[in-house]
């Protein structure tokens, strides 16, 4: 395969999301990756300011370039993933980096915490991901804390070590971020709650958390506990005007494919 035939193959490619790979003269697949634009990245590889020694001889090898477009990067990334698996190129270990996709972990314990991750742990713990915008993570987080008051600390919070009084609460409880789980100030029913309701709205579906609210609300009001109505009014603001914005940047947010695995050590 002459270089014009390659620069050919590259010009072709379109400005689009999508998996890339590369075979050799024998057709064998030499690399798989993933990109925003495909023309863009797989260009890059032909770049003469390419300095990383093994890039140089993968390009040398390259004869044939294939591509999948896809609808989204997350979708790329998801179908890299699964190529990578499946045929296990031998230029994506020689290449790998340590460039790894964040995920949100609700972690396998009592009273779990909810927090980002690279890493999928064999506990048991489910994690939703892989999200290829680190600032999404970010703000379905704090979304997330600023609706519900989850614990952040790293306790052991068995009943055993709640009723033997091991724990005092933190700063986090007398900021309001926390309910005091660990000196048994909110019980684990209500807590699971809480949990319930966050992994709705990872997956995209605020109408659960929104009814909950507005049902307090109606109650603190209908008690005339005006200042508790109010915060609650301002928990649902939040919620809607989350809500908003990611209808207008997507609007099947609400009807979302959220991938999710529950990392359970029998099935590892």
């Amino acid at each position: 395969m002459t270089k014009a035939s390659l620069t050919l193959q590259i010009a072709t490619l379109p400005n689009a999301p999508g998996v890339y790979q590369f075979y050799d003269a024998d057709g064998k697949i030499l690399y798989v990756g993933k990109a925003k634009d495909l023309k863009k990245r797989v260009s890059s590889y032909f770049n003469k300011t390419v300095d990383r020694v093994k890039t140089k001889v993968l390009v040398k090898k390259i004869v044939t370039i294939k591509h999948i477009v896809v609808q989204t990067e997350t979708d790329a990334l998801l179908l890299e993933n699964n190529l990578i698996k499946k045929y296990q190129p031998r230029y994506n270990v020689l290449l790998k980096d340590d460039k790894s996709y964040p995920w949100i972990c609700i972690k396998k314990e009592p009273f779990p915490r909810v927090f980002s991750t690279r890493q999928v742990i064999k506990d048991g713990s489910e994690y939703y991901g892989p999200y290829t915008n680190t600032r999404t993570v970010y703000v379905l987080l704090e979304l997330i804390r600023g609706l519900y008051p989850i614990r952040t600390c790293n306790y052991n919070l068995t009943p055993n070590n709640i009723k033997a009084g091991k724990f005092k609460v933190c700063l986090e409880y007398h900021l309001g971020n926390c309910l005091g789980p660990c000196e048994g100030l909110m019980s684990e029913e209500e807590y699971q709650e809480n949990i319930d309701a966050i992994r709705n709205i990872i997956k995209g579906n605020f109408k659960n958390s929104l009814h909950r609210f507005k049902d307090q609300m109606n109650k603190y009001a209908a008690e005339l506990k005006f200042e508790e109505a109010q915060q609650i009014k301002e928990k649902i603001e939040t919620l809607e005007n989350y809500q908003s914005k990611s209808t207008i940047i997507s609007p099947k947010i609400n009807n979302a494919d959220v991938f999710s695995i529950v990392s359970h050590e029998s099935y590892w």
